[in-house]
C-alpha cells in the first residue's frame, strides 16, 4: 500500500493519464497541433550542466580533439573548409565537429570554444543565397577534379542536415533570431528543390538519412507554426529511405547473403519512423524501430547493445567491428525519440551505449579513436582482419586512421547525452529519464525556476541523490526512471521511505516542493546472464557490461601510408579463458566496488567495480587472422581445458581496451 505522508502525494495515474493528450508544456519548445502531444520536452543547451566524471569527460574533449580539431585536422577542419567559404572539403566533415562542439561550449560556457564554433556559424547565415540554399557554394572552374572536392558533394542534401543540428542547438543556447531565417529560406528553397532534385539525388547519404532533415522541419514548425513546413515533411518522409519496412521486416534478419545495409545509416535510420509519428501517431511507427533493434540482436548484435557491422552488417560474431559513428548516431537516436515516445527501453539503451561502447572506443586524452572496436579484442594492431572494410589501420587507435567521419562525428556523444539526461514534462514538470551527475535549472509549474542537483557515482553505484533548490514553494511533477532491469527499486523523500508506485517504469512524484528537499533513489544492481554467438556468455549488472581484465602494452607506430603516427595495444597477460560453469549458474559473483569514482574512471587502473570468478585457459583458443579465433563451442565430449581452474578478474567494459566479453563456457 502506499503511503500518504502530509507532504507528500505520489501520483497514482497511470502515465497516460499524466501525459494526457492535449497537456503541452507551457515554457520549451514543444509539439504544436496538429503534431501528437509528446510527453517530454527538450531543454535548451546550457539548461543541462555535467558534474563529476562527467564533467572530467568534457574537459578532455575541450583539451583535446573536440576543442583543437581545427588545428590538429587543419587540412579539412581549418580555414579553407567549404563551410567557412573555402576550396576545401565541403561535405559532412566540418559540420560533424561543429555539431559536437557547439554543446561542449554550451556547457562548459567555455568563449574560447564558443568562438570557434561561431565562425562556421556567422559564414553559413551571412552567406546564403536569395534562394535559400546554405552551405558550400559550387567550386570555380578547375576544381572539380582536384582530389577531395567532389563537385557533386558540394551540392548534396546530407551535410546540410548535420549543419541544421548545429544551428538547432546553438538556437537552443542564444535564441539567435538569424538562425529561424534561414531555416524558414531554405526549408522554402527545399520544397521547391525536391521534387526536381530528390534527397539521394547527389548521393544515397540524403535518402538514407533524411530523419535528421525531418527532425529539425517539426523543430521549426512548432516555433513558427508555418503550415508549409507540414507539407515539406511529408515529401522529405516519402524521399526517405524506408526504414519502418526495413525494421518491421526480415531485411536484417536475412544472413546468406547478409543485407547491403551500411552501420552507420542503420543506426541513424532509427529515429524515422518515431520522427514521423508526430505527425502520423500511427503504431507502426512505435512498433519498427523495437523489432529492428531485436532482429539486430538476434543477428548481429553483442552483448554491449552494438552490432556487428564493418561497415556493411556482418553477424553477430564478436571479433566483427562497430564503427564509432555508429555508436554516437544510435545514441542520438535514443536521445531523439526518448522524449516523444516516453518508453525508458531507450533510456536504458542509451545509457547502455554511453556507459560501455563510448569510453573504450577513445584514448583517456581524447586525442586518438579507433574507427571500429571488437567485443573480444585481445589486440589491437594494423593487421588484416575478417572485416568487409579492412584497410588504414580500423582497430588502432589513430586520428585519420580509418575514414575520417569518425573523428569528426565522435565529438557529439558525450555533450548530448548530458543534454538528454534531463526533460521538461507535458504538464510543466521535470523528469530525470537518464541518469549521471549533473544539475538542471528550468522552469516548471506556472513558470517559477528551480535547480535539482543529481549527485551519484551510477552507472557505478546504485544510489542517486536529487538536491531541490527554490525560491519558493512550488507544486510540480518530478518523474523519475526505473530502469526494466531493476527490479526492486527503493525511494526516499527527506529520508522517509517510500513506495514505488511505477507506471510503465516511470515514478511520478507530485507535490509542492521546498528548497532543501531531497530524494534518493536507490537501483539495486543484480547479474543477468545472456547467450550469444556459440553459445557464448555475456554478464550485465546494472547498465553495466562486464569484461576479463586483459594488462596491456601501449606501442606508437610510424607507417608508410598513414597521415600521423598510432598507437598499437597488446595483451600482456593471458585471454584465452573460459568462464567455469559451476561459478556461473549459481551465480556465485559479487562486484567489488570502489566507494570513491575517480575523475576519469575509464581504464583499468582506476575502474571502480572488479568480479573475481574461476576460469580455465583453453589452448585450441587462439589468434586468428589478427584476432581472437572463433569461440570455441560447446562440445561433447567436453573440449580440452587447462586443468587447473584459475582467479580471473571481470571489470566493466568501458574500462577495457583488451578484453574477452563473450566467454565460451566450461564444466
Amino acid at each position: 500500500m502506499l503511503r500518504i505522508i502530509p507532504f507528500l502525494f505520489l501520483c497514482l495515474h497511470c502515465v497516460s493519464a499524466t501525459f494526457a493528450k492535449e497537456n503541452r508544456n507551457s515554457h520549451y519548445t514543444t509539439n504544436q497541433p496538429p503534431l501528437f502531444a509528446q510527453p517530454y520536452t527538450a531543454l535548451p543547451l546550457g539548461a543541462i550542466k555535467p558534474k563529476g566524471f562527467l564533467l572530467k569527460q568534457l574537459e578532455l574533449q575541450r583539451d583535446g580533439l573536440t576543442g583543437h580539431l581545427d588545428s590538429i585536422y587543419s587540412l579539412v577542419c581549418g580555414d579553407n573548409n567549404g563551410w567557412l567559404g573555402g576550396t576545401g572539403d565541403g561535405w559532412e566533415r566540418g559540420p560533424y565537429w561543429i555539431d559536437g562542439l557547439i554543446p561542449l561550449a554550451y556547457q562548459l560556457n567555455d568563449p574560447k570554444l564558443k568562438a570557434k564554433a561561431q565562425k562556421w556559424i556567422e559564414w553559413s547565415i551571412k552567406n546564403q543565397r536569395e534562394d535559400g540554399y546554405f552551405g558550400p557554394r559550387p567550386l570555380p572552374e578547375g576544381y572539380q577534379k582536384i582530389k577531395g572536392t567532389q563537385q557533386d558533394k558540394r551540392e548534396d542534401w546530407w551535410p546540410k542536415m548535420v549543419m541544421l543540428k548545429a544551428l538547432q542547438q546553438y538556437y537552443t543556447a542564444t535564441k539567435d533570431e538569424r538562425v529561424i531565417k534561414l531555416m524558414l529560406r531554405y526549408f522554402k528553397y527545399q520544397q521547391e528543390m525536391l521534387p526536381r532534385f530528390p534527397l539521394g539525388h547527389w548521393t544515397y547519404w540524403g535518402e538514407q538519412r533524411g530523419g535528421d532533415n525531418l527532425a529539425i522541419v517539426y523543430w521549426l514548425y512548432n516555433l513558427t507554426n508555418e503550415k508549409f513546413l507540414l507539407d515539406l515533411a511529408e515529401i522529405i518522409h516519402k524521399q526517405t529511405f524506408n526504414w519502418t519496412e526495413i525494421y518491421s521486416g526480415n531485411v536484417i534478419r536475412k544472413l546468406n547473403p547478409m543485407p547491403d545495409l551500411h552501420c552507420v545509416n542503420v543506426a541513424q535510420g532509427l529515429k524515422e519512423p518515431i520522427i514521423f509519428y508526430q505527425q502520423h501517431p500511427e503504431q507502426k511507427y512505435l512498433d519498427a524501430v523495437k523489432k529492428g533493434l531485436e532482429a539486430l540482436r538476434d543477428c548481429h548484435g553483442f552483448v554491449n547493445g552494438m552490432y556487428g557491422s564493418d561497415e556493411h552488417l556482418h553477424g553477430n560474431d564478436p571479433t566483427q567491428g562497430s564503427e564509432l559513428c555508429s555508436a554516437v548516431e544510435m545514441m542520438f537516436c535514443f536521445e531523439s525519440i526518448l522524449p516523444i515516445s516516453g518508453d525508458v527501453y531507450f533510456a536504458d539503451y542509451l545509457e547502455k551505449i554511453a556507459y560501455n561502447v563510448l569510453p573504450t572506443q577513445v584514448t583517456d586524452d581524447y586525442l586518438r579513436k579507433q574507427y571500429f572496436q571488437q567485443v573480444n579484442q585481445v589486440q589491437i594492431t594494423d593487421e588484416s582482419r575478417n572485416f568487409l572494410n579492412d584497410y588504414n589501420g580500423h582497430l588502432v587507435f589513430g586520428t585519420t586512421s580509418g575514414y575520417p567521419c569518425c573523428l569528426t562525428n565522435m565529438h557529439q556523444g558525450w555533450p548530448k547525452f548530458v543534454q538528454s539526461m534531463w526533460f521538461a514534462t507535458a504538464n510543466n514538470g521535470l523528469a530525470a529519464l537518464v541518469y549521471g551527475p549533473s544539475e538542471v535549472n528550468l522552469k516548471v509549474g506556472a513558470g517559477e525556476e528551480v535547480t535539482v542537483i543529481e549527485t551519484t557515482g551510477y552507472p557505478f553505484h546504485e544510489t542517486i541523490s536529487f538536491a531541490f533548490q527554490t525560491k519558493t514553494k512550488v507544486r510540480f511533477p518530478f518523474h523519475l526512471r526505473i530502469p526494466e532491469w531493476c527490479k526492486n527499486p527503493v525511494l526516499t523523500i527527506n529520508g522517509a521511505k517510500t513506495a514505488v508506485n511505477a507506471v510503465k517504469n516511470i515514478v511520478v512524484i507530485n507535490r509542492e516542493w521546498n528548497s532543501g528537499d531531497q530524494i534518493e533513489l536507490s537501483l539495486p544492481m543484480d547479474f543477468r546472464f545472456s547467450n550469444w554467438y556459440e553459445s557464448s556468455t555475456g554478464i550485465e549488472r546494472g547498465p553495466l557490461v562486464y569484461a576479463l581484465k586483459i594488462e596491456e602494452e601501449w606501442r606508437e607506430v610510424t607507417k608508410a601510408g598513414f597521415d600521423n603516427s598510432f598507437w598499437e595495444v597488446l595483451p600482456k597477460s593471458s585471454w584465452n579463458y573460459a568462464l567455469v560453469k559451476g561459478e556461473i549458474e549459481p551465480n556465485k559473483l559479487k562486484a567489488d566496488v570502489k566507494k570513491e569514482i575517480a575523475d576519469y574512471p575509464w581504464n583499468l587502473k582506476n575502474a571502480p567495480i572488479s568480479l573475481k570468478t574461476k576460469g580455465k585457459r583453453m589452448p585450441m583458443w587462439g589468434i586468428e587472422r589478427g584476432s581472437a579465433g572463433k569461440i570455441p563451442a560447446p562440445s561433447w565430449p567436453p573440449r580440452p581445458t587447462e586443468k587447473n581452474e584459475e582467479e580471473i578478474t571481470l571489470i566493466p567494459y568501458g574500462c577495457t581496451t583488451l578484453r574477452i566479453a563473450e566467454f565460451p563456457v566450461c564444466q
